[in-house]
């Protein structure tokens, strides 16, 4: 088995026409300016690395960075960090996209069953489903109707309505998410397995913001 790099975990998602970041690959310090241009602040930078699983372990994530000089700072904490954590560990650079700042933190995540095959998970993400264990299963693929029966059935899915004086998040957005990614894990006999956390819900949207995808290999 072999977990992807998140790059390549977006690129692959994107080919489903599921949302990711619009994100960069940031290879040595000196392309910081350029990339920071082309981005609304405040980003989040995040180190790639075929040996750094858990990044935030590592101490490789670092997010609310408003300026190009704290995007320098992130850059030079972040390497140094991983290769504290791990200094044979081969580091191919450090993403960085725009940070989403306002939503809620859901989880979709794929696996295989030795009898069933594959099925899909949901659950508010972020710590919540580590603390509250609030999740629903099905096998896959689904239909739109059994992904809405899936999201409605979480005791959390109150959190995406209108709730203490707050706008409803789109709910068709994280149902599409999670269609496509019902199908992806149907379609491709290599996968073994997923997690997309977050997927962060917003007003108007739905996009995934932290991937990992492991893969059978050839």
């Amino acid at each position: 088995m072999s977990f992807l790099l998140e790059p390549d975990a977006y690129t692959l998602l994107k080919g489903y026409d599921i949302p990711v970041p619009d994100f960069k690959l940031i290879k040595r310090e000196e392309e910081i300016n350029g990339v920071t241009k082309e981005m609304n602040f405040p980003i989040v930078m995040k180190i790639v690395s075929p040996d750094i699983i858990h990044k935030t372990d590592a101490g490789g994530v670092k997010v609310g960075i408003k300026t190009e000089k704290e995007a320098r700072i992130a850059y030079q904490e972040i390497i140094f960090e991983a290769k504290k954590y791990n200094k044979e560990a081969q580091i191919y650079g450090v993403i960085t996209y725009p940070m989403i700042q306002d939503g809620i933190e859901t989880i979709i995540g794929i696996g295989k069953d030795p009898e069933f095959g594959k099925f899909i998970m949901f659950g508010l993400g972020g710590i919540y489903v580590e603390v509250f264990k609030d999740v629903s299963f099905r096998l896959v693929p689904l239909n739109i109707q059994e992904v809405k029966e899936m999201v409605s059935e979480i005791k959390g899915n109150v959190l995406l309505n209108r709730y203490r004086g707050k706008n409803p998040k789109n709910f068709d957005a994280l149902v599409d998410i999670i269609f496509k990614c019902s199908k992806f894990a149907y379609e491709n006999k290599r996968l073994n397995s997923m997690d997309l956390n977050p997927v962060i819900v917003g007003e108007n949207d739905a996009v995934v913001v932290d991937a990992r995808i492991e893969l059978k290999e050839k």
